[in-house]
């Protein structure tokens, strides 16, 4: 075998072993449920916010703390603490997705995702007119 054969196999098994490594990082759809279930696993969290219970956001006295409560799509609520600013646009929105971890009695989120379908709407009407 030629050297550079040999350089190439060694390329190619560190490549790999670094994708397995790195495989148990990756995050997975699922519930409040699951997630409550295997708290040391990240999730992303699809369901919309309960706005009959308070949010707290008080950026004057802690700008990077926002809590909420949510609703997973099976039924399913749980308060959620994201360590950051409240999102443009959150009370607006239809539909959010939480990506981060359970934490004893909580959803420790580490980013909000948003999808206002309203927003889109008007789009899709222009397009077929």
């Amino acid at each position: 075998m030629k050297k550079i054969h040999i350089i190439g196999l060694v390329i190619i098994a560190v490549a790999i072993g670094f994708i397995f490594t790195k495989s148990n990082e990756y995050s997975t759809y699922a519930d409040f449920s699951t997630a409550m279930e295997n708290e040391s696993s990240e999730y992303h969290i699809v369901g919309r916010v309960n706005k009959s219970k308070p949010q707290v956001y008080d950026p004057i006295k802690d700008a990077n703390l926002f809590e909420f409560y949510m609703v997973d799509e099976k039924g399913v609520e749980s308060r959620v603490i994201y360590k950051g600013t409240k999102p443009d646009g959150f009370d607006q929105t239809e539909k959010i997705v939480v990506a981060g971890n359970y934490d004893k009695n909580h959803f420790h989120a580490s980013t909000i995702l948003m999808k206002c379908p309203s927003k889109y709407v008007d789009e899709a009407k222009d397009v077929k007119g």
